[in-house]
């Protein structure tokens, strides 16, 4: 079991910065690859980013890309995601997620990931 908890959300203008973490417990952290997802009100869950289990590979999706920094500490069991230039379509609960780290499957998929934290708000304003 890997039991994960954000932190960081709130309301912040457009153009401002936030920094989410997300702290895990549990089964060795480093074993996982890590992802974060988010899901706006009326919309699917969406893939935001993932970092590998060694932390030397990452991947975004398009509309966060050159905004969005996903980054972790092994020795702290945390991965972060610092936003950047936010915009209110970026308006959502963000979740962190656990994916094994020999999944060969679609890593920006739901199904992809075993375990998830509760999620943090983050608003947006305009």
């Amino acid at each position: 079991q890997v039991q994960l908890v954000e932190s960081g959300g709130g309301l912040v203008q457009a153009g401002g910065s936030l920094r989410l973490s997300c702290a895990a417990s549990g089964r060795t952290f480093s074993s996982y690859a890590m992802g974060w997802f988010r899901q706006a009100p009326g919309k699917e869950r969406e893939f935001v980013a993932t970092r590998s289990w060694g932390g030397s590979v990452t991947y975004y999706a398009d509309s966060v890309k050159g905004r969005f920094t996903i980054s972790r500490d092994n020795a702290k069991n945390t991965v972060y995601l610092q936003m950047n230039s936010l915009k209110p379509e970026d308006t959502a609960v963000y979740y962190c997620a656990a994916r094994p780290r020999y999944y060969s499957g679609s890593f920006s998929g739901p199904g992809a990931y075993d375990y998830w934290g509760q999620g943090t708000q983050v608003t947006v304003s305009s």
